[in-house]
């Protein structure tokens, strides 16, 4: 196992963290045998690095009762998160994060993150509960040992985040297809002269292992069967030096011992000249299946209404190229859609200023209303409104009692 350093905090960390999303389930109830299995395994195999959530449904408590069975709590860093989309308000910093050290069977959080961070917006607005007292509260009292955030939302947003806060490390989603996705590798390199930066769906959520076009995974084989598709996608990420780990969700045995091995040599500038071509031929293929010849540049950016142009694109794009369930998954990511300030298509007011500084010349106006037509349908927007409505009516219940505890 390669391990690199936390700048900030010091800790030596294995460049393979084990992302416990997707733990084996039995008709949809996390397996204990085979978790406990996998887990134990990659202990051995030297990863320290545990990735999960408050909102993943018994995942907390199935990382937490393995670990004190066999008494590993001290050998491991655990990265859990707040829920923030549900936050309510300040009372519910301590409800969210009690429960998670219940479930973890453990009095203090080795990297605690805000979950699903989109925009500044949304850390004005912790910040207006007062979440920076809070965290500080509790990195004195030991609870919380390093505070970061894992980002779903645009590049711009991105780098204004990292710079609210003296944020201790920080989570995006990054892969070869997703180069310009999020943060991008623009939001990488900024962030890590900073942080450290964990690295989330580096195989886009196992479709760059299982789900590529035919002619990609002949490009992989000719170059070579001593890597599989997902071999290729680890290793494109743990090439860059401003990574510090990326997260594998591993559900069997045969992904963990793959990834294990492939740790155990996972060296920045690892790859020469004629990997990248590889990689090169491989984006090829998917990237003919793209509709919108979209580079994410992000000349376009920022747009006046706040559209992530760049994000709306990557999304309408992988719908055609990936799958329209992957291609949502990531439109709804990049254009923070559920929340209050949204980088939606709709947006748009046809000012034409983004048009003017794109380098294709792309008609991003049209571009745009296809994506809208494409990726908002009647049933996708009536769901959104109806969940916006449910924060609103949360968010503004939080306030009130907000003004309550002050006054008392």
């Amino acid at each position: 196992m390669q391990y690199r350093i936390d700048k900030v905090s010091g800790n030596k960390l294995s460049v393979l963290g084990f992302g416990c999303m997707r733990f084996p389930k039995n008709l949809g109830i996390i397996d204990m045998r085979k978790t406990e299995e996998l887990v134990m395994a990659s202990i051995a195999g030297g990863v320290n690095y545990f990735d999960t959530a408050y909102a993943y449904p018994g995942n907390e408590e199935a990382l937490g009762t393995i670990l004190e069975k066999h008494r590993v709590r001290d050998k491991v860093f655990i990265a859990t998160k707040l829920p923030v989309l549900i936050v309510k308000g300040p009372g519910d910093f301590d409800r969210y994060f009690n429960k998670s050290l219940e479930r973890l069977r453990t009095d203090y959080i080795d990297y605690f993150l805000l979950h699903m961070m989109t925009d500044t917006d949304q850390w004005g607005r912790l910040k207006a509960w007062g979440i920076e007292e809070w965290i500080a509260g509790k990195k004195k009292s030991g609870q919380i040992r390093q505070i970061g955030f894992s980002y779903h939302g645009g590049q711009t947003e991105f780098l204004k985040l990292i710079d609210e806060y003296p944020w201790e490390f920080c989570q995006i989603q990054y892969n070869y297809s997703d180069e310009n996705f999020q943060a991008g590798v623009t939001g990488l390199r900024k962030a890590a002269e900073k942080m450290p930066v964990v690295i989330m769906e580096p195989l886009l959520g196992g479709r760059l292992a299982d789900a590529l076009p035919g002619d990609a995974v002949s490009i992989f084989k000719k170059a070579g069967d001593y890597l599989s598709p997902a071999g290729w996608g680890l290793n494109w990420v743990w090439n860059q030096e401003e990574v510090c780990l990326l997260l594998s969700g591993m559900s069997t045995m045969a992904q963990l011992e793959e990834n294990l091995r492939l740790a155990d040599r996972a060296l920045p500038g690892m790859l020469g000249e004629g990997e990248r071509d590889v990689y090169r031929q491989v984006l090829g293929v998917i990237n003919r299946a793209y509709r919108i010849r979209c580079t994410g540049c992000n000349y376009c950016m920022p747009c006046p209404k706040g559209v992530n142009i760049p994000g709306c694109f990557a999304g309408y794009n992988a719908a055609f190229s990936i799958g329209y369930v992957a291609g949502l998954q990531q439109f709804v990511t990049s254009t923070g859609i559920i929340s209050e300030k949204t980088g939606s298509p709709s947006q748009c007011v046809k000012c034409g200023k983004c048009e003017g500084h794109c380098p294709q010349h792309l008609p991003i106006i049209k571009n745009l209303e296809q994506v809208r037509k494409k990726m908002e349908p009647l049933w996708f927007r009536c769901g959104i409104a109806i969940f916006r409505k449910i924060l609103g009516r949360g968010r503004r219940k939080g306030n009130g009692s907000r003004g309550e505890t002050q006054g008392a």
